[in-house]
């Protein structure tokens, strides 16, 4: 066995550790997980957790191009994208503080929508989170020389491999808590709840 190889293979200890410790803990993708999960089901919300899973992928692939480099030498468009994030965030924040109750719509006739594969793909270039866990883990789990592509594919595929499973007990929390709310009272407190935290993950952005 070659010493590359073996140096990778010590490492994906660490990284699926990294993985789920990035994955599990609270953040934008989670809380609005927990919400798609109590209004729409396990199965509705698959979309969502496969947009996540797929574009946080995306976004360590293109860190490992260089486009943290592009946004070390130009930051103002980072401070874009992280405005935009924010607003966008906000905006859902809102929708599912005012969502109504599963089975109900709202009062302009239109029935309530789990985020889409390519919404929650796009969400994460705005996601400081999956920022931080794109930049740390190619920073610190991928090999320098001939190795390096080959490093940076194994970390990409850990990551995929963790995050989605990971991710799914967010949704099937709500789920199960959905379960629990039985009165159109208890869905809008629980709304309004998961809303507040999302609307305060914007913080993280702008920090």
């Amino acid at each position: 066995m070659s010493a590359p190889v073996a140096e990778l293979l010590a490492l994906v200890g660490p990284m699926m550790l990294f993985a789920f410790s990035m994955s599990a803990t609270p953040g934008p993708n989670n809380m609005m997980l927990t919400a798609s999960g109590a209004l729409h089901g396990f199965r509705r919300t698959v979309p969502h957790m496969l947009g996540i899973s797929i574009g946080v992928m995306v976004l360590m692939s293109a860190v490992a191009l260089g486009l943290n480099a592009v946004f070390q030498q130009w930051p103002v468009l980072q401070q874009a994208l992280k405005l935009v994030g924010s607003v966008y965030l906000l905006w859902l924040a809102w929708k599912i503080a005012s969502a109504p109750p599963p089975n109900r719509v709202r009062l302009n006739g239109a029935e309530a929508r789990p985020m889409t594969f390519m919404q929650a793909a796009a969400f994460q270039f705005a996601n400081p989170k999956a920022w931080v866990m794109a930049i740390s883990a190619i920073a610190s789990f991928t090999l320098g020389g001939d190795a390096f592509t080959a490093s940076v594919i194994v970390v990409i595929g850990v990551m995929g491999l963790v995050n989605l499973p990971s991710i799914a007990l967010w949704a099937g929390f709500g789920v199960a808590l959905g379960r629990l709310l039985k009165t159109a009272g208890h869905w809008r407190l629980f709304n309004l709840l998961m809303g507040a935290l999302t609307a305060g993950c914007v913080g993280l952005i702008l920090l």
